[in-house]
């Protein structure tokens, strides 16, 4: 009888008992000999989940219901968190459970008993999936290893280079190191340098750095650009005799000054019943990018465009994203149009989807069109219309309120680089009235597409098509209370009423519209809320207070986008039929939901790495500032015109002794009785930039709060 067998006879015999490996031992007669490779196999099978390891080096029955996984989430002082579907609450995993797991990876973990008031809390068991495949660091040669010190100061751990692994990599350089051997948590794990990236100062390192750190390739591989290659410049005119022509129709696109891939484009028309035709353009990549071709494998595993501070790495070889689909001024391009009727209050009276081709008459900038709006530019081509759409958009958007969308329209900067990539400014964008006009036609787009499939589609056919949804769902009980507790110790009074609904927080939004709190709730209320994902549920979309949402407008750089074109094609030609399985579709929604999460995670990052870098030579300088968060330790501010955070300890407010106020979010004097709370005005000092720790650290100039 093997040992598997053994156990699991033993196990199922006393399921309440629990062994120590010696015991185990004994009991199966192994040989002294043979115990360091039966301790070893006993450990193996409780990484792998066979059976359980309890505290204190136990073995055991092994419980479904006692181990869950999902992605862990290690903070800088060294625990972590499992994020589970499975669970409510978030797993505490202190330092010394996590075992090998780094941030980000997907996890096995073992429950602890749970104790009332507390997070549950659990050991990591078994690694399902590394969430990163390179970590990027210092190296240092030692006296037999090099080591590799992490930049992530989520990872604690140094990782040892063998002399052959070197890469020829100098003592200080930058390195991207690939993870070869990590099974034992009593040891440092091990790579290999792949990649040398130059000194910390050299131009662009910090940012490709960054990139690097989170897996983000700019490169493509061979045959994925040799495919791109051979797409035809010139659409074939029989392509062109079976779409809508639309190239005769005034078109046109709106997109930031420095975009190069234009995937959505405009146009309106008056009817003679007085209505308006409204067209919205998506560039058609379905129509080049096949399925199960390598360019739709590899833009699948990327699932997005990723905008760095100082570059962008596209989900598609720049042939395709920034030529033969880029929807370019004066080029014929093969679209898939939103067609929809609306009349003079904006209601939909009917739309056509249809496979299209047009050519743009005019490349607009946002601050080109916007000009225009407000009559600063007398175009003699374009003014009438662009100023019909920009009147139909305000209706949209009193539509939009009118059933409770949410403005999460929140604050971003623009840093501006120079040759050098070093920034020597920071602007705050403002939104403009073009900037709301295209994201009305977007959003219209995108939802009548999805009651498309989820609406009109299902009663014609009878049946659920599966398709990749854009879902926000109803926060949940905890973040709502968390939220509420927030604006309480603000002295805002939030009534939570029995059915959560937006209107809720659109009125909240309203009533500190124009208030120096507005950027700090706006802030705090978007981390209350369920993040936004791919599923093929149509759940709706709670923000913006819609049934039926999907992302159809920005195929380019969204692989669910391009998902939803070549379904949506399907189902318009053979709607009975299905052409991907629920199950993989699911999986496709998943992947694209944590690639885009990731993404978000990088272009932050580097936008902070920046901000610092800006901070640099301000040393000693002042600025107005707003408190954006409170801790027993200190209180973070950030800085108004340049969004940028920092931190002052409670050991620099020398003035008096001040306590920590958890249910206010404030400190407090015991003394005089002086209060920093959350959205004070403050006027704080720049006493210490370090890029290494990505720290700021301010102090105030006067206690005047």
């Amino acid at each position: 009888m093997s040992i598997e067998s053994k156990l699991a006879e033993l196990f199922n015999k006393n399921p309440k008992s629990t062994y120590k490996p010696r015991q185990l031992a004994k009991l199966f007669k192994i040989p002294e000999r043979k115990y360091p490779a039966f301790k070893l196999k006993l450990k193996k099978m409780g990484a792998e989940g066979k059976i359980t390891r309890h505290k204190k080096g136990y073995f055991g029955q092994g419980f479904k219901t006692s181990q869950v996984s999902g992605i862990i989430h290690v903070k800088t002082q060294g625990y972590g968190y499992l994020i589970s579907e499975d669970q409510k609450a978030d797993i505490f995993i202190s330092q010394k459970n996590l075992g090998t797991a780094l941030h980000g990876d997907r996890v096995r973990v073992l429950l602890f008993a749970w104790q009332r008031g507390k997070n549950p809390e659990g050991r990591v068991i078994d690694i399902i999936q590394r969430g990163r495949q390179n970590i990027v660091g210092i190296f240092q040669h030692g006296k037999n290893w090099g080591l590799v010190t992490p930049d992530d100061m989520k990872i604690h751990r140094v990782i040892y280079v063998a002399p052959e692994n070197q890469k020829n990599a100098r003592s200080g350089e930058k390195v991207v190191v690939h993870l070869t051997d990590w099974t034992d948590e009593r040891q440092n794990p091990q790579g290999k340098i792949v990649e040398v990236l130059g000194q910390p100062d050299d131009t662009g390192v910090d940012i490709i750095s960054i990139a690097r750190a989170f897996d983000l390739q700019e490169s493509f591989p061979k045959q994925v650009n040799e495919e791109a290659n051979r797409l035809p410049d010139q659409i074939p005119e029989a392509e062109i005799q079976r779409r809508l022509d639309w190239r005769d129709e005034l078109t046109f696109t709106i997109d930031p000054v420095d975009s190069k891939d234009f995937d959505d484009a405009v146009s309106l028309k008056k009817l003679d019943n007085g209505n308006f035709l409204l067209g919205v353009h998506i560039a058609d990549v379905s129509h080049y990018v096949k399925q199960g071709s390598k360019l739709d494998e590899d833009s699948q595993k990327r699932a997005t465009s990723v905008y760095l501070v100082d570059r962008v790495i596209p989900m598609l070889p720049e042939r395709i994203s920034n030529e033969i689909c880029s929807l370019k001024q004066g080029v014929d391009r093969v679209t898939f149009s939103v067609l929809i009727e609306l009349n003079n209050n904006a209601d939909i009276i009917k739309y056509d989807i249809r496979e299209s081709i047009i050519n743009s008459d005019r490349r607009f900038t946002y601050e080109e069109a916007q000009n225009i709006i407000d009559k600063k530019s007398d175009d003699k081509i374009f003014a009438d219309v662009i100023l019909q759409m920009f009147e139909l958009s305000k209706k949209l958007t009193k539509k939009r309120q009118a059933r409770g969308s949410l403005d999460f329209s929140s604050q971003e900067v623009r840093i501006n680089l120079n040759e050098k990539l070093k920034p020597v400014s920071i602007e705050k964008i403002e939104q403009i009235g073009s900037h709301r006009l295209i994201e009305e036609f977007m959003v219209l787009a995108n939802s009548v597409v999805a009651a498309h499939i989820d609406k009109n589609l299902k009663e014609k056919t009878g049946q659920i098509l599966p398709f990749p949804y854009r879902v926000h769902e109803r926060p949940s009980g905890e973040k709502l209370n968390e939220f509420r507790n927030f604006l309480k110790a603000l002295g805002i009074n939030f009534q939570v009423k029995k059915r959560v609904t937006p209107k809720m927080f659109q009125s909240l939004q309203h009533s500190i519209k124009g208030t120096n709190r507005q950027s700090l709730v706006d802030a705090v209320m978007i981390r209350s809320m369920m993040k936004a994902k791919y599923t093929i549920k149509n759940e709706g979309h709670f923000g913006l207070a819609l049934k039926y949402y999907s992302h159809f407008t920005s195929p380019i750089r969204r692989y669910p986008d391009l998902l939803a074109h070549r379904l949506l094609k399907h189902y318009l030609a053979e709607p009975d039929k299905t052409i991907i399985k629920k199950q993989n579709l699911e999986k496709m929604c998943s992947h694209a939901t944590e690639k885009e999460i990731k993404a978000m995670e990088a272009e932050r990052t580097s936008i902070k790495a920046k901000k610092i870098e800006f901070m640099l030579d301000k040393i000693g300088e002042t600025y107005p500032a707003i408190i954006s968060g409170v801790t027993a330790f200190g209180i973070f501010a950030e800085i108004t015109d340049y969004l940028i955070e920092g931190l002052i300890h409670v050991t620099s407010l020398t003035d008096d002794y001040y306590n920590f106020d958890e249910t206010r979010y404030c400190l407090t004097g015991t003394y005089e009785g002086k209060c920093y709370q959350l959205g004070d005005q403050v006027l704080v000092k720049v006493i210490l930039v370090n890029p290494d720790e990505k720290i700021i650290d301010f102090e105030l100039v006067n206690n005047e709060s």
